[in-house]
């Protein structure tokens, strides 16, 4: 008979088996109710040896934190291949995704939680606001954003924000409809937008003429004709 033997992991090994450990139980539960001793017992360490790889839960969220804005980020990247709608649509269902599966995780991500107004946790969120921006900036094309391109851009990765954080407090609406209304939005914004703005309008000619009828930005069209009908 054999019997099996616990290997003694390494110290960035068990770092980041606890950061994985306080992820999962942040998706499940606000960061705030959730115990160091709940942390341990779900590593299968003991309380004082979490505080041996970490000095306090703060610093404890701050890397799982860290981890969760790390994935949030890349789920904005997407290959530079078909239409811009279809592209920004796979892009918010992968960003759903990861508030779905992480709720109050995402949560305290964009609230601050337990470090809210904390320079470390203020930094993580704006890397993962400024990745968004970054890839958008790419998928169009653009090195130096006019001032309305950048303010589009901006206002609607925060309207993306706080859609999902609503979403979230009771998921009233379909989360697919959501996913679709997000892509049409940006596509209201700019059109707005470059109404105001010939260099602005010249780019999203540029951009929107290969837009089949069938995609997210030819279903927006459809729409708003038939609301003005």
């Amino acid at each position: 008979m054999t019997t099996g033997v616990r290997r003694r992991l390494g110290v960035e090994e068990r770092r980041q088996q606890l950061i994985g450990v306080a992820l999962e139980l942040f998706s499940r539960r606000s960061p705030d109710e959730v115990s160091i001793d709940e942390i341990a017992s779900a590593a299968g360490i003991s309380r004082p040896l979490v505080y041996h790889y970490f000095p306090g839960k703060l610093s404890l969220y701050e890397a799982a934190l860290k981890r969760a804005s790390e994935d949030l980020a890349g789920r904005f990247v997407e290959p530079h291949e078909g239409p811009l709608g279809a592209r920004l649509l796979r892009v918010m269902r992968r960003f759903f995704d990861f508030v779905d599966e992480h709720g109050p995780g995402f949560s305290a991500l964009m609230r601050g939680g337990p470090a809210v107004g904390s320079s470390r946790t203020n930094a993580l969120i704006d890397s993962v606001r400024q990745a968004a921006y970054g890839q958008i900036l790419s998928h169009l094309q653009v090195e130096d954003p006019p001032a309305r391109l950048e303010l589009v851009i901006r206002s609607w990765i925060s309207l993306t924000e706080s859609t999902a954080l609503i979403w979230l407090d009771g998921r009233r609406i379909p989360r697919a409809e959501l996913e679709v209304q997000l892509v049409h939005d940006f596509g209201a914004l700019a059109a707005v937008s470059a109404a105001y703005d010939e260099e602005l309008g010249a780019l999203l000619r540029h951009v929107f003429k290969d837009e089949p009828g069938d995609g997210p930005f030819g279903d927006l069209i459809a729409r708003l004709v038939n609301l003005a009908s």
